[in-house]
């Protein structure tokens, strides 16, 4: 069975099933996670034998590597139905606390945030949080996130995304450089919360 993202209901769901079984060709091309984030489509690429893009002999082509930043537990309030819009159902999960822990840096999921989910015409979801965290030591940093979750009935599940953080001037300043990418798991139905996982590309 497919797992719901964030806050999505049994109704969205299904809907998201049908709409996914509607366009097959909208289906995910990623079908491997080798690494860390399953980077499938560079992987699959390179390792096509005989196959080099057109510059490979100047630039070599190099596999994207990323380090991890932290792992954060949302907890989910119940999601808002917004209604319909053409390009399919409007939802809203606000996020209601949390907490954050990595190898640098570790505190709470401040309540008061928000994830904006479009749930497409094609089975997608495109999510869109923001919300902030507060460190052990009072810094607060805004996460901007941009979600895509394909769950194609009979296919692997992808939910990816890219992420913005924002920190003050200080021992977190470092968050505010580079590239993050980063993987989105429900916990329901054992809790209301999504697992989040952050990587800086390096």
């Amino acid at each position: 069975m497919a797992v719901p993202a964030w806050g999505e209901t049994g109704c969205s769901a299904g809907r998201a099933r049908a709409g996914a079984a509607r366009f097959p060709a909208a289906r995910s091309a990623w079908r491997a996670r080798p690494g860390a984030l399953g980077l499938a489509g560079t992987a699959e690429a390179a390792a096509q034998p005989g196959y080099a893009p057109p510059m490979a002999g100047t630039v070599p082509l190099a596999l994207p590597r990323t380090e991890f930043v932290h792992e954060a537990i949302c907890d989910l309030a119940p999601t808002m139905m917004l209604g319909d819009c053409p390009p399919g159902e409007r939802r809203m999960v606000p996020i209601a606390g949390g907490t954050f822990e990595g190898p640098r840096i570790r505190g709470t999921v401040l309540a008061g945030g928000a994830d904006r989910q479009l749930v497409r015409e094609d089975g997608v979801r495109q999510l869109n949080p923001l919300h902030e965290l507060r460190a052990e030591d009072g810094a607060v940093i805004t996460v901007r996130n941009r979600v895509l979750v394909d769950d194609p009935p009979g296919g692997a599940r992808h939910a990816f995304f890219t992420l913005e953080l924002t920190a003050p001037e200080g021992p977190h300043a470092w968050l505010n450089r580079g590239v993050c990418v980063g993987t989105l798991d429900s916990l329901r139905p054992a809790r209301a919360a999504a697992c989040i996982r952050v990587f800086k590309v390096v």
